[in-house]
């Protein structure tokens, strides 16, 4: 068996496209353009290739893009009155706080401090809330991505087998919830889990994201099952020269690939639906916002 590979790229650009109609009609029925303002604190090299991705996205959807950059010792309080400010402006309907944040910031009190109608990212406690008990509620990107993803390759969900290998905040518990929600009989499973590969062995759909490279074996898959690597790991090549590096997931692909019925690679996966979902969650957030009909197929 050779597994049909997902590609996340293609994918995220259809998505991006319909988010882009769904904007283009906004302006010309109502006038509304969305706004998404991103806020960076400090200098990291990583936080800053996403804040420009995310902004030159943003711009090619139609959207209005604010980028605020701020110094790593900007005291939190500053923080705080710039989010609130964004709040208030009507100009703006989404608002992520790049993470991680500088030390000294309490990133839960900041993540907090944004309106839980602007929180694109999912990751205010209200949002939080609001999909653990199957209310309406901006989803955090990358689960959504996962679950876009495999709505158009399975349609129906119910009654799949799903294990989520990863028990984090931004991905494992927002994943489970979501499959939940699509009626999937959901395990949560995580790097202490007895007789892990045993766990996986019995699942139609594998999430895996638990933050070690290629730890998942072909091996541990069901033939047939649906694999999704949230993973990315980058590790030596040393068959590309001395201090080459090169990126993997969670999932031994070659391996899983062999048993999978279809698998997501790293990268060129999960990643770029990431940035595809911030996109439709902010047009999402406008349209509630504004009391008008939000897009089919763009939310959970």
């Amino acid at each position: 068996m050779s597994a049909r590979i997902i590609d996340g790229k293609a994918f995220a650009a259809e998505i991006r496209g319909r988010v882009g109609e769904e904007v283009a009609r906004l302006k010309a029925e109502h006038g509304i353009t969305p706004g998404l303002a991103v806020v960076l604190v400090g200098e990291d090299p990583a936080s800053q290739v996403y804040v420009r991705s995310k902004g030159r996205h943003t711009i090619e959807a139609g959207m209005n893009s604010y980028e605020h950059k701020l110094p790593a010792d900007t005291p939190e309080a500053e923080l705080l009155a710039l989010i609130e400010r964004l709040n208030e402006d009507p100009a703006v309907h989404g608002i992520l706080v790049q993470l991680p944040l500088p030390g000294h910031m309490d990133e839960a009190a900041v993540i907090n401090a944004i309106s839980p109608a602007k929180d694109v990212d999912g990751f205010h406690i209200l949002n939080v809330g609001r999909l653990a008990t199957g209310q309406k509620a901006m989803v955090p990107c990358t689960p959504l991505g996962c679950l876009m993803m495999l709505r158009d390759l399975h349609g129906d969900l119910s009654g799949m087998g799903a294990v989520v290998i990863g028990r984090s905040n931004i991905v494992g518990k927002p994943m489970a919830q979501l499959l939940l929600g699509d009626s999937c009989t959901v395990t949560i499973a995580h790097s202490r889990t007895r007789d892990l590969p045993g766990v996986v062995k019995r699942a139609d759909i594998v999430v895996a994201a638990v933050g070690r490279p290629e730890m998942v074996k072909g091996e541990w898959i069901k033939p047939g099952a649906t694999v999704i690597d949230v993973g990315i790991n980058r590790i030596p090549a040393p068959e590309k020269g001395e201090g080459k590096t090169r990126l993997v997931g969670d999932v031994d692909f070659e391996s899983a690939a062999k048993v999978a019925g279809a698998i997501t690679p790293v990268p060129g996966g999960v990643g770029p639906m990431t940035i595809a979902c911030l996109l439709a969650n902010t047009l999402t957030a406008c349209c509630r916002i504004h009391g008008l009909p939000e897009p089919e197929g763009l939310t959970a």
